[in-house]
This record gives structure tokens, sequence and C-alpha cells, in this order.
């Protein structure tokens, strides 16, 4: 249990927390000036320290370098008391466990940091095994280069003895690199170790005190990269606060190798990454590098879009290219090729990163939210990742013909090499580009014959497309099957109303949902919830104690929750004296282990 260590924020792994002190420390951040060691018991047996409230207290421990043989470890581990003021415990991957402190320290990170592999294997190992809402702290390893990689993978802690070391030896450290003092010609930064400080004079050598004073040397070579890492963590924690970590670190980590491998090696992890990752957020995702495709918004709406969603149009199907107006229906083109349609195909967007957007989900994250190189050339990466998400959704989804809007170049490229997979007709209606005249025409005359779809047949097949999307295949009608569905608003405000039931006033026509057009998903009524539950859709529950949560569920009052459940998730509260439905803000297994923080935030609530 964590009496000391709260967060507050997530992005993916890494977090934004408090280290509650009598100063708090927002993290993550250095901890040099708020710790306090109680040595080792490889040369005494230590007693328990005093400990204060005003500092982290490192229980006397024994440490094990990198490469220690687990049966020494398990020999000569330290059982750590139950402390009642702020604590960290010293362990490894192999030997982490719950001792009650509020942070774990990794003996071994010396040894593993900068070896992307055993990296990514002792920080998740260590993790998955220690209590969700305590700290981890890694020591002695820290650089303004390497703090947000180490960040992202799920550090909290650090401190700045890797830095003044370095800085005592000469290299003058900065978030893209390090540099041999003797070699720089200016000083290129203004922290205050660095200003008014001249990098030609000798302070053995100057004759007068101010010209030793104006002298940069060793010392204040560590004072500055000191002030490099606070300033890098203080980037860290805005883009946290963001929802922005990924892009930072993908164009971060490319001025060292072992970083790039890093972060790449976490992708190759996506359990762990997407546990933690929300399934919506109102933030731009940047598609900058190729490494965005295997981002876990990317991969997970590929993923449900071919296995959760479901067309339930009987039209042809137009495939065009994406737009950088987002979302797409709001872009000149696609006003374009609207009014060409007009209702007599379904139509989808081909896109790099996203994949296929049916036209259904064109507001759903990351649909609407993402920003990418426009160039015009694509790379094979993502012609082969585009090609492979049409495939397995055409696969999918029956059509009686397949018309491809799109230019030449990739697009074009992508559907051939589909069309030649798949059994089901493609056409080609683009002259040279999709909005000329020409080509306009030919997607119109291409649908010529074809019936058109009605008002009512679009919203609802919107509603069940979001259904299936979120919550699980076949959702839309496993939720509707008994429901008169009707929608009122306009798109993309809809609210869903069953006709036959009644609303909380006795008139008619109980509202279950509201389309949420800022997430692109379904928001459940307490009516709606009630649907959910009794339904065969996949339902994600959270048990709680005995009481009425207003505003919010902490994890205390957690007693149970479905371990798929992700921050974002839509939710059903339940407990012996209410039945409520929200939002989470952990992710399932997190909810149980905390012991601190909000769990779900909740939007209606009813007393049992």
């Amino acid at each position: 249990m964590t009496d000391y260590f709260e967060i507050h924020g997530r992005d993916g792994a890494a977090r934004l927390g408090e280290l509650r002190l009598s100063d708090p420390l927002t993290t993550p951040a250095l901890v040099d000036d708020s710790i306090d060691d109680a040595g080792s018991r490889w040369t005494d047996e230590r007693g328990i320290p005093k400990g204060y409230r005003e500092i982290l207290t490192v229980l006397p421990h024994r440490a094990f370098p990198a490469g220690t043989d687990e049966r020494v470890q398990e020999t000569f581990a330290v059982d750590y008391p139950d402390v009642d003021y702020p604590s960290a415990a010293v362990v490894t991957a192999e030997t982490a466990a719950d001792y009650g402190a509020d942070a774990y320290i990794l003996s071994n990170a010396p040894g593993f940091v900068g070896h992307a592999s055993a990296f990514r294997e002792q920080i998740i190992a260590a993790r998955e095994a220690l209590p969700a809402d305590t700290a981890l702290y890694l020591s002695g390893v820290a650089t303004p280069r390497n703090a947000a990689t180490l960040v992202y993978a799920g550090v909290d802690l650090l401190d700045a003895k890797k830095a003044r070391v370095r800085g005592l030896e000469g290299f003058y450290l900065t978030s893209e690199g390090e540099y041999f003092l003797e070699d720089l010609d200016e000083l290129p930064c203004n922290c205050p170790a660095c200003q008014g400080k001249r990098l030609d004079v000798d302070p053995d050598e100057a004759e007068t005190n101010a010209a030793r004073a104006a002298a940069f040397d060793r010392g204040d070579c560590a004072d500055h990269n000191e002030y490099a890492l606070k300033s890098e963590l203080a980037t860290v924690r805005r883009r946290i606060r963001d929802g922005r970590l990924r892009d930072y670190i993908e164009g971060q980590a490319r001025h060292d190798q072992w970083l790039t491998a890093a972060f790449r090696e976490f992708d190759g992890q996506y359990g762990y990454i997407e546990e933690r990752t929300p399934v919506i957020r109102d933030t731009e995702l940047s598609a900058a590098t190729e490494d965005t495709l295997r981002r876990v918004e990317i991969q997970r709406f590929a993923e449900r879009v071919t296995g959760r969603y479901r067309n339930r149009f009987e039209n042809p199907l137009v495939l065009v290219p994406c737009s950088a107006t987002k979302p797409y229906s709001e872009s000149q083109s696609h006003s374009q090729f609207h009014d060409a349609i007009q209702y007599r195909a379904h139509h989808a967007s081909m896109t790099s990163p996203i994949g296929v957007v049916p036209m259904e989900l064109e507001l759903t994250y990351p649909a609407q939210h993402y920003d990418s190189v426009v160039t015009g050339r694509w790379s094979e990466d993502e012609k082969s990742f585009v090609a492979r998400v049409l495939r397995r959704y055409l696969e999918r989804n029956e059509y009686p013909r397949v018309i491809a809007h799109v230019p030449d170049g990739g697009y074009r490229d992508i559907a051939e090499r589909v069309a030649s997979e798949v059994d089901v007709e493609f056409e080609y209606t683009v002259e040279e580009h999709p909005t000329t005249t020409e080509s306009i025409a030919n997607l119109m005359s291409t649908l010529d014959g074809e019936l058109k779809y009605g008002k009512r047949e679009r919203q609802h097949n919107v509603v069940k497309a979001i259904a299936d999307y979120q919550f699980g295949p076949g959702a839309g009608d496993e939720l509707f099957a008994d429901v008169e569905l009707k929608t009122k608003s306009r798109y993309p405000k809809l609210q869903v109303r069953d006709e036959n039931g009644e609303d909380d006033d006795g008139g008619e026509g109980a509202q279950l949902a509201t389309m949420v057009p800022q997430y692109g998903v379904l928001s459940f009524t307490l009516d709606g919830a009630r649907v959910w539950d009794d339904s065969d859709a996949p339902t994600k529950r959270v048990e709680i104690d005995g009481f009425v949560p207003h505003g919010s569920v902490l994890a205390p009052g957690v007693v149970d929750a479905d371990e798929d459940i992700r921050v974002g998730d839509e939710v059903v509260v339940e407990g012996p004296k209410a039945f409520a439905v929200g939002r989470a803000q952990m992710f399932g297994s997190e909810m149980v282990e905390s012991t601190r923080g909000e769990a779900v935030q909740v939007r209606h609530v009813e007393e049992k």
C-alpha cells in the first residue's frame, strides 16, 4: 500500500504523479534533494531508520548488480519493514514484489540502460511485478538525452548523479548529445550555470578573481548538466499532460541509436503499452515518421476496423483518398465526393498511417485527430500496412463491387495490390486527380442505377458501427436488438432513444446514449447502461464497495474490475448500494491494485 505517491495523469506507460512529501514533488522528476539513503546491509546489519515526512527514505538494503545469479538474489533478498513515512525499497526485476514501499529502486539499472532489449525486459518485468500505484526509480543512469525514453518506458523518478559525474569529467550534455568541453566554441545554453561564463579563460592561469569567476570550469559543467536534465524533464511532463510524449520520443530518440532501438522494442511489446494507452483523447497525433505505424493508437484502430466493424449497407464501396482537413467530411474534396455519390454507395477513406476509415468512424479517435506529413510519395512500409488493412477489411465485409476513386501512385498501387488478392471486382474512376471534372463525372456515372439509402438507415448504421468498434464484434446489433432505435438531433450529435421505452419523466422514447463528436464514441445514460448490462454485448464492469459514488469512484472503493478496461472506456459501475455509468480513468488491473487516485469518472448514478 502506498501512502505517499499518487498518479494524476497517464500517457501510455509514462505517468504524471506526485510524491507526497511535505513539499510535494511532481513526477517524473529528479529526487537528489528529496532522498535519504539508510545504507547497505552488505556491510552492516542496519536497523530501521527513523524516517521523516519531508523526505523519501531508502530503507536498509542489499543491492545486486546486473548479472547477479537469481539464486544469490533470492538468498540475500531483504524483507523490508512496513513503515509510516515515505519509503523506497531497493530491488531488481527478479526480486520485485509488493513490500509496501512508495517507490522501488532497480539496483541493476546501470547494467541494462544502454542495451535496448535488456532495458525493455527489465522495465516490463519490474513494472508488472510491482504495485501499479508505486513509483519506479532508476538511479545513476539519467542524462538529458535519455530521460524522455526512460519516462516513456514507465520510470517515475531519476537523479542527476550520472549527469553531474559526466560534467566533472569534462562532458557538456544536451538533450541531443554530449560534447567534450574543450571542443566547444561557445556555450549553447543560457542556464544559470552558463550565464556570464566564458570558454576562453583557463581558471588556473587567470590573473584576477574576476577572470577566474568568468571561466566555465568542470564544476559549472556539472551544474549545467543538472539544469539541462531538469529542463528536459519539464518538457517531458508537459508532453505527458498534452498526451503527446510519443510524438516527442519519435524525434528526440533519434539522437542515440540505443534510444531508437529501445522505443521500437517497446513497440514490439504491444500488450504492455496498449494496456496503458487511453482509447480516446482530445489531442493531435503527429504522424511524422514510419515508426508511427507501430503506435498503439494506430494498431488498435486497424485491429478494430478489421476485427470488430461490420458494414451494414448493401451498396457498393467507394474508396477515396483522405484529406488534410479532419473530419474528412468537412473538406472540400470530400464534399465533392459526397455530391457525386449522393448516398448511392458506402465510402471509406484510405490513409497513412490509419489504414482504412469507414465513413461511420470518421470522428472516432484517432481518425479525426491525426496529422501526417504530405509529400505525395508513399514508402513501401506505408503501402504494405494500408494494403494489409484494406485486404482484411474486404475479407470481413461483403460488397457487390469496389470503386477505387483514388489517384495514381501510392493509392492506386495499394488498390491494385489488394484487388489481385480478394474476390471482388475493382473499378477505377480517376482521371489525373480525384476532383477533376472528368473524375467526378466518372464516379457519378459508375453509380448510375444504384439505390440511395435514407437518413434513418445512415444514422442507425453510424450508431451500430460505433458500438461495434467501441464494445466488440456484433455489439451494435446486440445492444439494440430489442430496442426500437430512434435517433434525434443532427449528426454528429446523435441521441439514441428507444421508441418503446419511457424517459425518466415518464415520456416516450427513453434516451439510451449520446454520440460524442469530440471522440466519435457513444456515451450511455443509466437506461443505456442497463440495456448494455442486460445484452450479450461485452460489458466492462467495475464492482465497488457499499457506497453511492458522486462525481467519481476512487481506487480504494473498487472491489474488482474487468482486466480489459482501458483509460477512456465506457464502464458500468455497480455495488450493493449503487448502479452507475461513467468513463474509466485507470486501466482495469490498476483499479484493483491501486490505493489512491480516481478510477472512474461517474456520469450518472442511481441509488439502490
